[in-house]
């Protein structure tokens, strides 16, 4: 007899009971039995909370180029902040001109960031893809034309250099904090810091309040032009507070954090960085990123600080684990004092899964749970959270306290919306998007589908059932859910796929493009750095794997929705330029399927180039 796994103690709460509303229409509304507490008026209150009472831990560091960590603690923090703000009030910023950072994630960043949050100016935490990556810079303009910044910050002259030049009117003071730009005026970040805060931004201060705006944060544009979501005190506070009831452990003890994710999205910026500094805590800033060539800054990070709670995308922890099989240091600093692990941004396919269940019970005997939910950045972003030990592949389980779920049937899906305070109010200077945004009860259109995973015990919570917009039929009427089925193809095809793109709409089955890893490829077929695209992916191994891929594809289908019947191999990487990718690596499908429609087209021709069809289980299979 099997005995259940055992789980690190650890306390959550806040998620785990529902109540449940029925109306005559199918309609669903879902609230946590437990109340939202009570939350500060501004998100600076819990810095100034933090510097009075811990005022020499650090709230924040990052390694200098010598790699020793530098610190800043809450008192400091503070005090810079005072200091920023001050200098942002003598230039008359405010809502209508802004403050726009052009930064990763660094000291400067969020020393900025928090001062404006002091004198209440609003700031807009750019992609740094958008200025680093771009060749046209056309998502930075858009960014820029949309907020009208009176200050625009980069943290490196050189790196944004021609994205200023290019973007950046010479009417907008430029504060850099390294470097100078040739033939352009500018002013030192050190110059902000080293003012001393008088009456006037302790007046400003004081005018903060719940409905005053943070930031700006926009969304990926994969769709349509990047969205400027209002994100304000009351937003940040009340979500941090769920949060926090959600997880109370992080108010226990003060929480470690090692991580990268940007914070010009909402889980590395809102969610990650507010959970330490909500909660007295301590970010490290993490230069790695998930990939093969940027997971060993992660690694040199994480065998050195241990995190009390550990966030990443599903890419990422694979990487982790990967690394955990021979190294004995990473597995004992991971998992000395995590308390959870969080994923978020895809799926985490479950074989990453088991594996990092079996890293932990080789190292401390137990498992860590893997906490995960559903959020996004028009709702701060937590809506939901799944906290049980029993959360499996595609679970976002039940309303954080104060927040209200409503089940909407769309066809033959469930559409979840969302309202509370931590809600947004609407995009910056877009009305019509804003009034499409919410239904007449004021709910939030999320545009996701989800379902129960038991619906004879509610108490399990909700499942992601996909997006509601990349779902299709075919031209049998068939209707196809693209989010499962994507989720499935890519944990079949790891660690040789890196995304998939689902094909379909009115044709008569399936078919599939395939964004390989090419550094995984490269190694399957055992050859050099400096093979090209090409010659990895017309390699015999290469080809034999997606052939076979394709065919276990076709024999897992229990029908023309489910059943893959042809795919290809795209040479070309996902475009940002082309809103085919965010810079967090999150594939758009319909972008893809609209800027690849001759791909597509020879996907479904008899003759089509690199076509790959199942090897057994249909009349004629075979690759083309």
């Amino acid at each position: 007899m099997n005995r259940a796994p055992r789980y690190r103690a650890v306390k959550v709460g806040g998620c785990v009971e529902a109540s449940i509303t029925d109306d005559q229409g199918g309609v669903q509304v879902l609230r946590s039995t437990e109340p939202l507490g009570a939350y500060p008026v501004r998100f600076t209150d819990r810095l100034e909370y933090w510097a009075r009472e811990a005022p020499e831990r650090t709230l924040i560091a990052k390694r200098d180029r010598a790699g020793r960590w530098r610190h800043i603690s809450f008192r400091q923090m503070l005090e810079r902040a005072r200091s920023v703000g001050q200098a942002l009030i003598d230039r008359g910023l405010s809502a209508e001109r802004p403050v726009a950072i052009l930064s990763g994630n660094d000291l400067e960043h969020l020393t900025l960031a928090l001062g404006a949050m002091w004198a209440g100016v609003p700031y807009t935490p750019v992609s740094p893809a958008y200025s680093l990556l771009s060749k046209d810079y056309a998502k930075l303009r858009h960014v820029l034309a949309t907020t009208t910044p009176g200050l625009v910050f980069a943290s490196n002259a050189s790196a944004y250099a021609q994205a200023i030049t290019a973007v950046v009117g010479d009417n907008v003071e430029l504060v850099l904090a390294e470097g100078e730009l040739d033939g352009r005026r500018s002013t030192s970040f050190q110059a902000l810091v080293a003012g001393a805060p008088g009456a006037s931004v302790d007046a400003a201060h004081a005018r903060v309040g719940p409905d005053t705006i943070v930031k700006f944060l926009f969304t990926s544009g994969s769709t349509q032009e990047p969205r400027g979501v209002v994100n304000t005190h009351r937003m940040l506070c009340s979500n941090l507070q769920m949060v926090r009831q959600c997880l109370p452990f992080l108010a226990e003890e003060p929480p470690v954090l090692v991580d990268w994710l940007p914070w010009n999205h909402t889980f590395g910026g809102n969610h990650n960085t507010g959970i330490a500094l909500y909660n007295g805590g301590t970010l490290y800033i993490d230069d790695g990123r998930p990939t093969l060539g940027g997971i060993g800054e992660t690694l040199r990070n994480l065998r050195e600080i241990s995190p009390t709670v550990y966030f990443n995308v599903p890419k990422g922890f694979e990487e982790i684990v990967n690394a955990l099989e021979h190294d004995n240091l990473l597995r004992e600093s991971l998992f000395r004092r995590v308390h959870a692990f969080f994923f978020s941004g895809a799926g985490l396919p479950q074989p990453v899964w088991d594996r990092l269940d079996h890293h932990a019970e080789r190292t401390i005997g137990e498992r860590v749970r893997m906490i995960t939910g559903l959020g996004m950045t028009e709702t701060s972003p937590a809506s939901m959270f799944a906290v049980g030990t029993s959360v499996k592949f595609g679970h976002v389980g039940l309303p954080c306290p104060g927040v209200e779920v409503k089940l909407v049937p769309f066809e033959d899906k469930v559409e979840v919306r969302f309202r509370g305070p931590h809600v947004m109010p609407g995009y910056w200077r877009a009305p019509e998007l804003t009034a499409q945004a919410f239904d007449d009860e004021g709910y939030y259109r999320t545009g996701d589908a989800v379902r129960f995973v038991d619906a004879t015990r509610p108490r399990l919570g909700l499942m992601f059932d996909g997006r509601l917009a990349e779902d299709f039929k075919l031209s049998t009427g068939t209707f196809v859910s693209v989010g499962p089925l994507r989720a499935a193809i890519v944990a079949e095809g790891g660690p040789y796929v890196q995304d998939a793109v689902v094909a379909g709409p009115d044709r008569d089955e399936i078919g599939v493009l395939f964004f390989p890893r090419l550094d995984d490829c490269r190694r399957l077929a055992r050859l050099a750095d400096a093979a090209t695209p090409e010659q990895v992916l017309s390699s015999a191994p290469v080809r034999e794997f997606f052939v076979e891929l394709v065919s276990r594809l076709w024999e897992a289908g229990t029908g023309s929705a489910s059943r893959v019947a042809r795919a290809c191999v795209l040479r070309e990487g996902p475009s940002i330029d082309r809103g085919e990718i965010t810079d967090k690596g999150t594939i758009n499908q319909r972008a893809v399927l609209k800027h690849r429609a001759e791909i597509v087209d020879a996907l479904y021709r008899a003759d089509g180039a690199d076509v790959i069809l199942p090897q057994s289980g249909r009349e004629g299979a075979g690759p083309a």
